[in-house]
């Protein structure tokens, strides 16, 4: 699995895949109290949570990689996941970090090659 050019474990999992809901609806009564329905496919901004809590554990110097690209702003990347789906995506920051990791075991002073798990949020946009 990569984003961009950086190799990413392929254990990592697409938590809320199942969670896409590929059609937008609106509904709106009118004065006569008929139902208007509105409906429409969405074309992107598909949600990619990749987490690693379990397994797919990455080195320090990978996520220091990541926070590099996600101090990029607007910067639309490649997704290739581990079954060769691709899709072009941008960090989804909505709700806070796009990149967190966390310490598998905590350590004051860990070097490059300590291991983290990782959780990635992106949007799907138009390549």
């Amino acid at each position: 699995m990569t984003l961009d050019d950086i190799e990413l474990p392929d254990d990592l999992l697409w938590v809320n895949e199942y969670q896409w809901q590929p059609v937008a609806q609106e509904t709106e009564r009118t004065l006569t109290g008929a139902l208007l329905v509105q409906e429409q496919a969405k074309l992107y901004g598909r949600e990619i949570e990749l987490s690693g809590e379990q397994s797919g554990w990455v080195s320090r110097s990978i996520i220091e990689a990541l926070k590099v690209l996600e101090a990029e702003a607007g910067k639309i990347m490649t997704l290739t996941l581990a079954d060769s789906r691709t899709f072009s995506v941008i960090f989804d920051r909505s709700n806070g970090a796009a990149v967190e990791a966390q310490q598998v075991l905590p350590y004051a002073y860990p070097d490059n090659d300590y291991l983290y798990s990782l959780t990635i949020r992106l949007l799907t946009v138009a390549p």
